[in-house]
């Protein structure tokens, strides 16, 4: 069995009023050092976004979270940002900010495959 890896994730919220602080879960970025991985598994629940914000932009969100990703992979696509490394843009992606498309804390794990601890936090996390 190979080593286990540390690992840091944060979970990717949609805040459709900031002063309500009323959020649901969208998606996990997960960063691993040592098996040089960063990505980001994103899945909007629509309707129960839409329940909780009648009047949200589903379009500007969906557009919000589908660059998650593809930060996450780096290269030109991504911008400038992309040109950073993992641990700079991971850095990036879950810096706090105040606007609808959030990130909680950083919290830490341990994995030996860092895409089924990605899935594995998606599914307890948001799906």
């Amino acid at each position: 069995m190979p080593d286990r890896s540390s690992f840091e994730y944060a979970v990717v919220r949609i805040v459709p009023q900031v002063a309500r602080e009323e959020f649901i879960n969208a998606g996990v970025i997960l960063y691993c050092r040592a098996q040089r991985f960063l990505a980001a598994t994103i899945g909007l629940n629509q309707s129960r976004l839409l329940a909780l914000a009648p009047q949200v932009d589903l379009a500007l969100v969906q557009a919000e979270l589908d660059l998650i990703p593809t930060v996450c992979a780096g290269g030109p696509a991504a911008g400038p940002i992309g040109e950073l490394s993992q641990a700079e843009r991971f850095r990036w992606l879950t810096a706090p900010r105040s606007t609808t498309v959030q990130v909680s804390p950083v919290h830490a794990g341990l994995c030996n495959d860092p895409q089924a601890a990605l899935d594995e936090l998606f599914a307890q996390m948001v799906a």
